[in-house]
């Protein structure tokens, strides 16, 4: 299997895991007589069990090589997805939710970790750019999916696709040869201790949770949009996977632009210009209002251009500033990044007056704490 796919496939590990199975949060709210908070909490706890296992996985990698750890969480991912697809109460769900969540962080952090062994540089920024494209195919098509399998079959055949897709990715880790040639030594103890030295590294740490932030308004969108289009807005399950799809559609077009244009410009210019597109983006969400699927969708499809095209050059950047523990680094990263998403997805979840409000105010922080970030550590980075 060519890197770039497996690279591609193990990145979309969390989008495929969410979005396939957001068009069935209204049909359990139903089926269990559930309010809309307590189901959406398997997208939350996901998340929040995501985001501390990424943790885990870095320095573990980093000690006992890419392969065993990404093995081991895929077919932990798997056994999760089998529990959720034979679940008969909420709890049951929640539970195979978390397992499914421990194994996905495998993927995802080392999709990152193998991205900074394999590659450099430029041709870092455009295969992160590349890999962009390719995953923003699975929320484009994932709810589609979905919504379909709701209609033809039941709920319980998403995560039986999971699964399958799962194994796909377990084949492709199985042929890789290990990237590693030197690895950390020592205990449980030793490998936390890596993430020290990371963290005292006040540019990555400061640049890591600033754009870590940009991700408030997409995943808060993720967590809130079958309650917008489907509750709020009465759009049907197959009709809110083509308009979730525009989303994702917006995220590929703006991680395209980024493989064309990386190398021509310097990146922390292209950076500022995307900072200042997703403010106006926020506004116009505000502007717009939101009072049908269109003044969502396009305020949303901008957001996501946006995050299309800054998240391979800001990643790149940040983790230009590490030359050792890779994997933490790319734990740290990722974790920010997630454990954010969770707080997102909670966060839209709450009885607000209007949703798409909270969503334009995210975008427009979301906007300025990266530029005070950049502010803050330009004179020490690697740029």
């Amino acid at each position: 299997m060519p890197n770039l796919i497996l690279l591609s496939l193990l990145a979309a590990f969390p989008p495929l895991s969410t979005d396939m199975y957001l068009p069935a949060i209204p049909t359990l709210q139903e089926a269990w007589g559930l309010p809309f908070a307590t189901v959406n909490l398997s997208l939350v706890l996901f998340m929040a069990v995501f985001s501390v296992c990424l943790l885990i996985h870095g320095p573990l990698s980093d000690r006992f090589g890419r392969r065993p750890v990404l093995m081991g969480g895929i077919l932990l991912f798997i056994a999760g997805t089998m529990t959720c697809a034979f679940s008969t109460s909420i709890t049951m769900l929640l539970v195979g939710r978390c397992i499914q969540a421990a194994g996905a962080a495998a993927a995802a952090s080392l999709a990152l970790a193998l991205s900074k062994d394999l590659y450099d540089g430029t041709q870092r920024q455009k295969i992160l750019a590349y890999i962009g494209v390719i995953m923003a195919f699975a929320p484009m098509l994932a709810p589609t999916i979905g919504g379909l399998m709701l209609k033809f079959a039941s709920w319980r055949w998403i995560f039986v696709f999971q699964g399958c897709l799962a194994l796909v990715g377990f084949y492709g880790v199985f042929r890789l040869k290990e990237p590693l040639t030197e690895f950390t030594r020592g205990g449980m103890l030793s490998m936390a201790g890596r993430y020290v030295p990371v963290l005292k590294n006040l540019p990555f740490t400061v640049l890591s949770t600033g754009f870590a932030l940009m991700v408030m308004p997409h995943f808060a969108f993720i967590g809130g949009s079958t309650d917008i289009y489907i509750n709020m807005l009465g759009m049907s399950e197959q009709a809110f996977g083509v308009y979730f799809g525009a989303n994702a559609l917006g995220f590929m077009i703006g991680s395209y632009a980024c493989t064309r244009l990386a190398g021509v410009y310097k990146p922390l210019t292209m950076v500022y210009i995307t900072l200042v597109a997703y403010f106006a983006s926020g506004l116009l969400m505000l502007f717009m209002g939101g009072h049908t699927p269109l003044t969502v969708a396009v305020p949303m499809f901008c957001i996501a251009l946006c995050s299309g095209f800054s998240r391979p050059i800001s990643n790149s950047m940040i983790l230009d500033q590490v030359d050792t523990d890779v994997g933490a680094a790319s734990g740290i990263l990722t974790f920010e990044i997630f454990f954010i998403a969770a707080l997102s997805m909670q966060l839209i979840s709450l009885e607000w007056q209007s949703k798409t409000v909270v969503l334009g105010v995210l975008a427009l922080i979301s906007a300025i704490i990266p530029a005070v970030s950049l502010q803050m550590v330009k004179k020490d980075c690697r740029f």
